[in-house]
């Protein structure tokens, strides 16, 4: 009785063991090579499969868990990153520098993966590197410092290609840290200073030059506004002159039409007016202290000879 009991129990113990083994489930974005008798049978879908225990068995592949190569008969599907050393690659002006590169890919065709490569991380390792040598090879530096998109376009162009046989699908490499030597980051920081001076220097010599056009242009417009209030200045005066002139000239007519109106038609009113100029000069001539003689033209006894007809007129009055 008992020795029935631990044969039903192991009987049981079989079968679950059976069922288990014959039921697989993959989990979403995951799948599972088979081989039936060593030879391919399927890829596993995710959800529940059915295999025959003993007979099928999944197929290992080689992946990178925490910087160290495993076997997993687990296949991702999923968007993977690989985040590789640092290696030493030679510019074309040959500069060694040290680049660290990051690989974003995706399993697309297991199969592939699983019967093409024998070590799909380490075939993809080494192909980015001797790759990203060559494009680095035919750069310069300054090139390479400045050309991170050119660079990881061309890095994911050849790996996309090289890769495509794998079952892998490159989505995009990135440039983590591009790092040249310590002679080569002194050199090129003084550089940077030395332009940083000339942008200064120049943009000061630009500033004083602009100074010195709008100071000229400044005393330009001053020596014009200065010429043209002389000039406005000229043309009041002489305005002013001749305004001066005219109204001195309408008084003298008005004096000489009184003159006229006093001593009648009979006499030149000139004569009079010149009369009365040469008896003021002739005050002037006496009262300086200079000389007290004084020397008359001839034609001066015909002004003379005037006075004394005013003077008579004057009697007749």
């Amino acid at each position: 009785m008992d020795i029935g009991i631990y044969v039903l129990v192991a009987i049981v113990a079989l079968a679950i063991i059976f069922l288990k083994m014959t039921v697989v489930i993959i989990p979403q974005s995951e799948t599972k090579i088979i081989e039936r008798l060593g030879k391919y049978y399927a890829t596993l879908k995710p959800g529940i499969n059915l295999v025959i225990p003993f007979i099928d068995r999944a197929k290992s592949i080689v992946t990178l868990v925490n910087g160290r190569y495993a076997y997993s008969t687990s296949i991702d599907l999923r968007e993977q990153v690989y985040d590789f050393a640092r290696q030493n690659v030679i510019t074309k002006d040959n500069i060694q520098m040290q680049i660290n590169a990051l690989l974003y890919f995706q399993i697309v065709d297991p199969f592939k993966a699983v019967y093409e490569i024998n070590n799909l991380p380490n075939a993809i390792e080494k192909l980015t590197q001797t790759t990203l040598r060559n494009i680095i090879g035919e750069m310069e530096l300054d090139q390479t410092l400045t050309s991170r998109d050119i660079i990881n376009t061309k890095l994911r162009g050849v790996l996309d290609d090289a890769t495509n046989k794998w079952g892998i699908k490159v989505n995009r490499v990135e440039l983590q840290d591009i790092t040249p030597p310590q002679s080569v980051l002194q050199a090129m920081e003084k550089q940077m200073q030395a332009e940083r001076n000339k942008r200064a220097t120049i943009l000061t010599s630009e500033g004083d030059k602009q100074a010195q056009i709008l100071q000229s242009e400044g005393d330009k417009a001053a020596m014009i506004n200065k010429a043209e209030a002389a000039k406005q200045r000229a043309i009041l005066n002489a305005e002013g002159e001749a305004t001066a002139r005219i109204r001195k000239a309408e008084a003298e007519a008005v004096a000489i039409e009184k003159i006229t109106e006093a001593v009648g038609k009979s006499t030149n009113p000139a004569n009079y007016l010149l009369a009365q100029k040469y008896i003021q000069m002739m005050q002037q001539l006496a009262e300086g202290d200079k000389t007290k003689t004084v020397f008359l033209p001839y034609e001066a006894t015909n002004l003379l000879g005037s006075v004394g007809g005013i003077k008579e007129l004057f009697k007749g009055e």
